[in-house]
Parts: structure tokens; sequence; C-alpha cells
């Protein structure tokens, strides 16, 4: 459709501009150009393509320059020649195609139209007009994976994405910002959550081991219709919060799995500091040294085992029954029990929440 949509603007110029002018796609090919039998042609030099901005570039004695879209590199504009008509030209045709194209996309995009909808730039009402209107199918299951890069990378995870999920009636690839890209993912009948995380796995893992990108995704849960979409996508940016706070060695993180966590990081800082002082009315968790935490992280990680515990820490059981006599002679908790220890364990997950001081969505 956009070809056709460049090429009918460039026919319709053709006689206003006494120079060959044409459409180049993200790869340098020609798909629209006032001289038809160069359709279909490739530039042989892009080697100045990564230094196309707001300022044309002369590449194969043309004037070229980027359409303004929602990937940028998506499109170009080419005038041939290099004189300043030409840049003049140019200048004048990427601010008409890219107006163009602006009205295109929010009109024709399904990509666009989805991420309208995770974003929340549209009227709920709408969306299913929208969707008839693009013939788009709205009762089918879909589940937004989020994916952020967090080292410096000249790698576009957004294009590796785009690449592992090529349909694009189906799946779509959508940048969020320099960091972030969201996939909404269709999802049939019998794919289960696991599977889902499963694949978003196998996406970390393409990145890491193929182009060494650190990832970390959050999987938001399974909905119905489209306009749930919005609150699968932001399921998975807080899954990823609250995994920052709570288990930040995790890659994978699905709000489906979150637990007691999910229930602490919806709670006001006012009501946590409170619980921690009801808690800890002898002394402060800071009264506890490091040894004392590992002490009682391995205790938690081993089901409150004792000989198991020990095991671990390749201690002798006796000196963990001392360690847990001093905790319970400093905090009042007696780690064994089962009630002491559910307290004790809430009370270090939201003390870590307060430290951390993580973003609400």
């Amino acid at each position: 459709m956009a070809n056709r949509l460049f090429q009918s603007v460039i026919n319709q110029m053709r006689g206003a501009v006494d120079k060959t002018i044409g459409v180049l796609d993200g790869n340098f090919t020609i798909i629209a150009c006032s001289e038809l039998e160069k359709i279909g042609e490739t530039f042989a030099d892009t080697a100045l393509k990564d230094d196309i901005g707001n300022d044309a570039v002369v590449i194969n004695d043309c004037t070229v320059k980027a359409i303004g879209s929602n990937e940028v590199g998506d499109y170009y504009v080419f005038v041939a020649g290099n004189d300043a008509m030409a840049d003049k030209y140019c200048s004048i045709l990427t601010i008409s195609l890219t107006n163009i194209k602006f009205y295109y996309d929010e009109k024709y995009d399904r990509k666009n139209f989805i991420k309208n909808i995770i974003l929340d730039n549209i009227l709920p009402g709408d969306i299913y007009l929208k969707a008839r209107e693009l013939c788009f199918d709205s009762d089918v299951s879909r589940s937004v994976i989020f994916i952020r890069l967090l080292d410096d990378n000249d790698v576009s995870v957004f294009d590796v994405v785009q690449n592992l999920f090529p349909d694009k009636n189906k799946d779509f690839v959508i940048s969020i910002n320099e960091t972030d890209v969201a996939l909404v993912k269709e999802v049939k009948n019998n794919i289960s959550s696991k599977d889902i995380e499963n694949l978003a796995s196998s996406i970390a893992d393409t990145l890491s081991g193929e182009f060494y990108c650190h990832v970390v995704i959050g999987i938001g849960s399974t909905v119905e219709n489209l306009r749930d979409l919005a609150k699968s996508f932001k399921e998975a940016q807080a899954a990823l919060e609250v995994g920052k706070v709570f288990d930040n060695d995790r890659t994978i993180i699905s709000h489906d799995n979150l637990g007691i966590a999910r229930l602490i990081y919806q709670l006001p800082t006012t009501l946590c500091e409170t619980y921690l002082r009801e808690v800890f009315k002898r002394g402060s968790i800071e009264s506890l040294d490091r040894e004392t935490l590992f002490t009682i992280q391995k205790f938690f990680e081993n089901n409150l085992n004792v000989s198991e515990t020990s095991r671990k820490l390749f201690v002798h059981r006796n000196t963990l029954v001392y360690r847990l006599e001093k905790i319970k002679k400093i905090t009042g908790l007696d780690l064994r029990e089962f009630d002491h220890a559910i307290i004790f364990k809430i009370a270090l997950m939201v003390n870590k929440y307060l430290k951390a001081n993580p973003i609400k969505y």
C-alpha cells in the first residue's frame, strides 16, 4: 500500500520537477520513481546510509533524505543530482511524503493502531470501530512481551525481534523508545503461559548469544480482546519493575507469576513502614549483619529445614541453631515457626521494596 501511495505522489509531481525523483525502502531499493523502469533497482553505494538524518546526503550521485516514520530509516526520498536545486526538491518531497505517510499510518497502518491501543492513545469506544475499518480480528487472544535493553549496544533490538517475527498480520513489533520494544504476540488456544515464557527466553538467548545484548523481558497476561491489550502492556512493564526490586537475577519475569511481590509492590509506603515498625519492635532490620541475612536467605530457600540448610552452608547443625536463636533474641521472631517465618519473609521483601523506590505504572 505504501508503495502505491508514494508512486501516486511521484506521478503527480513528475511534471513539476525537472529531475528524476523517487523513494527508496530500508534496503535502498527503488519502490517508486518518476522513471518507472528504474523501480526495483538497488542503490549500490549505501556506505553513508547511517549518516542520513535531518540533513541530506549524496549517494549514487543523488541527494537522499529520510522520510519521517514510526521507525526511522523505513523510507528515503532521492532526487537525481547533488546541486542546490536537487537539495531543495528533496526537502520539499520529504516534507510532503512525511505528512502523507503519517496520515496513512494513522488511518490504515495496523501496527500503529496496536501501538495506539497499548499506549492508551485511542478511546476505548473507538477501538472496535477502527478494528472494523482495518478488517482487524479483534477477538483473538494476544499477550504483550516487553523487552528492555540494559546495556549500550549498537544493535537494533527492534530489527532483531522484527526478523524473528516477520508475520506482520499476526504479530506486531513496536518500538517504544531507544531501549524498549513491545511484541504483541497472537496466542493460540493450545499455548500455555509456560510456552510464552519459553518463547521470551528464546528471544533473550538470541539477543545475548548472537548479538551480545543484555536484556530483561516482562510478560503481560493473555487477553481475549483488543481493549485489554493496554492492560497486558502495563502488566509487562510492571513485571520488569517488580522483578528489578525483588528478583533482579531473573531475565524473564511473567506478571502471572509475581506472587506476593505484586501485592507488596502495590502497597503505600506509609503502610509498609508501619508494618516494619510492628515486626521489628526490639531492633531494626539494619541491626542484622550480612552473615545473618545470608543465613536467613538460605534457611528460606531450604524450606525452613535446619539440617538441609546447615549442609548447604557447610556449618554444623548446632551453629545454625545458635544463629537462629540469635535472630530470635534480636527480633523476637523464631524462624523455625511457620507463622514467624512468614512474617519475617514479608518484612524482608517490604524492606527491599522501600529501599528500591520503584517506578509505578
